[in-house]
């Protein structure tokens, strides 16, 4: 019981300073494991500040490493963008684009409603739920808004489909590479039969970035990423 009231007052503590002390720019690093061979994974979070609050952009490219990059060369790079509100990010787009293929791709209209996916050349439109998100921006969501004791329900994006999807929220401590962390892990809720599988750790005394994701693709792969270097910056005069 105590690590769970220590968990959580670290969580309060950083979502107070990263609500009054946005960092600019987050740069992680990631080793990535999965049954076929190793890679490593960088993303980057920018945000800027606009005179209605403050925007933000993530890129995430993937690439394989050792043997295993001869098996695959390519890189899979996804990207989100949107806006920062009181109730976490508000994605306008996102894709993911895997080597040379046609990427999937999410176009987000909140004012009339719509959410426009193109996959593989094709292109349909959707009702779009408040809240809804996009796979990278989730990882990120909590760094802003505050994440509910037992359950997050979000609707979210793949490009090419829109789910709903639950998750489980229990805490953790675990190692990794760079330290011992604290962490509120996130563990979606699937049907008995789905393959897929995805569950998040994040790090409430790290302004509640995602530093381990382990999950099961639609193609039965298991991938696990393990954070390995942060790299957080703020504009001249912040903390």
């Amino acid at each position: 019981m105590k690590l769970l009231v220590s968990i959580f007052l670290l969580w309060i503590l950083s979502f107070s300073a990263s609500a009054t002390d946005i960092p600019s720019r987050i740069e992680i690093s990631y080793a990535v494991t999965t049954d076929i061979g190793q890679g490593e994974i960088t993303e980057v979070m920018e945000i800027t500040h606009t005179h209605d609050g403050h925007n933000y952009i993530i890129n995430s490219e993937a690439q394989a490493t050792g043997i295993f990059k001869i098996i695959e060369p390519n890189s899979i790079v996804r990207h989100s963008e949107g806006t920062i509100t009181k109730q976490g990010l508000r994605p306008s787009r996102a894709y993911e684009k895997r080597g040379k293929k046609e990427p999937s791709l999410a176009v987000f209209d909140w004012k009339n409603h719509v959410i426009t996916l193109q996959h593989h050349g094709n292109q349909v439109q959707e009702k779009l739920p408040e809240g809804t998100l996009d796979r990278l921006s989730l990882s990120y969501n909590f760094m802003f808004t505050p994440l509910p004791k037992h359950h997050v329900q979000r609707y979210v994006t793949n490009g090419h489909s829109l789910q709903l999807s639950r998750y489980k929220v229990t805490q953790e401590i675990i190692n990794t590479p760079i330290g011992e962390m604290e962490a509120i892990v996130l563990t979606r809720q699937e049907d008995k039969n789905s393959k897929l599988k995805r569950k998040l750790w994040l790090a409430p005394n790290n302004h509640m970035l995602p530093v381990r994701i382990v999950s099961v693709e639609e193609n039965g792969r298991e991938i696990e990423k393990i954070v390995t270097g942060i790299n957080i910056s703020y504009k001249a005069g912040r903390h």
